[in-house]
């Protein structure tokens, strides 16, 4: 996996993804704290809120924007989106009003839905071999990984000398060095493609490409799967240990840990299990992974609100669901790569960007609003999304195989 850091221009920019990741979590630790210290007890609603106008950021402008800057240098969209987020969190230190957090959140975000999904697809440019990539796929997903371990600690151990304002300087200072290390990059020049295409018709290019490849209507359905079991872990883990189990501040960090754990397991061990038995395969064995870490999650759950135990059955269980969800979304990518052309590919990965994020929400809701109610409920009802989704999946790949399309892309240019 490391081997594909003696490309000079992958490890620059992974090194730009790195120091953005840390950036951006400080930002969350200090978001929070912002949000108590201008709302108090409904410091909760206000991320809350927060949140959702991050996935409208997500699913609604990140479209716009990759359909705007399609043609633009990949370098200098990349430079862009980290100076518009750069400027923001400088000014966050600032905000003195709730409705000040949503307007710069929304503004922040939109240009986190320009950088990623524009980052991601020049990685195949990069590193053409489908084993490199995956190897990068593998690193990137251990960086992400890496990153909601070790940020709040990070962050918890600069909060005992500086102030939480000061945690958006660091913020900044992520976003700057990835600008920085992006403008030292050498990234391979766009393809010359005499294109005279519309902002309109490039805006539902990545959606087109989505529907006529038989690979990617998988992955669509794969989505929903990695929305439900993530939906879970994000959103009643709060619950489990502090509601259901009665347990202490700590107990919540463990409990995303052992998530995390899962996730950062599989990610170290992806590129040889692509090798050996393929993408796709290993995609099945994610939805499968996922749907069996729900079906118990259902059982514990019953016997936790019923007897107020088994946080360890839990733990494993979440270490489950973290394999899974990693098991689908580290080798995706590699369908989406496989299924673009290099003057497309920017469109189709902000088209899956946006469609991921847009599964959140309906899980989200699901995860929170059912599980006020009864959490047993909650697990049952994302249980069922996810086996119907992974049925819809499977039902794909099979048609695909019987016609002799399978995972063959129907390339669709813009001219």
């Amino acid at each position: 996996m490391i081997g594909v850091l003696r490309n000079r221009t992958y490890r620059t920019l992974f090194g730009a993804q790195v120091v953005a990741l840390l950036g951006t979590g400080l930002l969350t630790v200090a978001l929070g704290l912002l949000a108590f210290d201008l709302a108090g007890a409904a410091a909760g609603s206000v991320l809350g809120t927060a949140l959702t106008i991050k996935m409208v950021a997500y699913v609604g402008v990140a479209p716009l924007v990759a359909a705007l800057v399609d043609r633009l240098p990949k370098k200098a969209v990349l430079i862009g989106a980290d100076a518009i987020r750069l400027v923001i969190a400088l000014m966050l230190p600032f905000v003195s009003e709730v409705w000040q957090i949503y307007a710069l959140v929304f503004v922040l975000q939109s240009a986190s839905a320009t950088f990623t999904p524009a980052f991601q697809s020049l990685i195949p440019n990069v590193l053409p071999d489908p084993k490199d990539y995956t190897r990068a796929l593998a690193l990137s997903r251990l960086a992400y990984d890496l990153e909601a371990l070790l940020s709040p600690v990070i962050a918890a151990a600069l909060l005992t000398v500086i102030g939480y304002n000061d945690l958006f300087v660091g913020t900044a200072a992520g976003f700057a060095g990835s600008a920085l290390l992006v403008l030292i990059s050498a990234i391979p020049p766009q393809p010359a493609e005499e294109s005279t295409s519309t902002f309109w018709q490039r805006l539902p290019m990545g959606a087109k490409v989505f529907v006529a490849t038989p690979s990617l209507r998988f992955v669509l359905f794969a989505n929903v799967v990695v929305a439900s079991g993530t939906a879970l872990v994000l959103v009643n883990s709060v619950v489990y240990a502090k509601s259901v189990f009665g347990l202490g501040d700590s107990a919540l960090a463990v409990t995303l840990g052992a998530y995390g754990v899962g996730s950062l397991l599989v990610a170290l061990n992806i590129p040889w299990l692509v090798d050996r038995f393929g993408v796709t395969s290993v995609l099945v064995a994610g939805l499968g992974t996922v749907v069996v870490g729900l079906a118990v999650a259902v059982g514990v759950t019953v016997a936790a609100v019923a007897r107020g135990a088994g946080w360890w059955m839990l733990l494993l269980t979440w270490i489950v669901l973290g394999a899974g969800i990693s098991l689908i979304n580290t080798p995706s990518s590699r369908l989406l790569a496989d299924a673009s052309t290099p003057g497309n590919r920017n469109l189709v990965y902000t088209a899956q960007f946006a469609f991921s994020h847009a599964c959140f929400l309906i899980t989200y809701p699901l995860a929170g609003w059912v599980g006020a109610v009864s959490l047993p409920g909650a697990v049952g009802v994302l249980l069922a999304v996810a086996v119907v989704a992974a049925i819809g999946g499977l039902a794909i790949r099979r048609r695909a195989i019987r016609h002799r399309r399978y995972w063959e892309p129907e390339t669709i240019h813009v001219r």
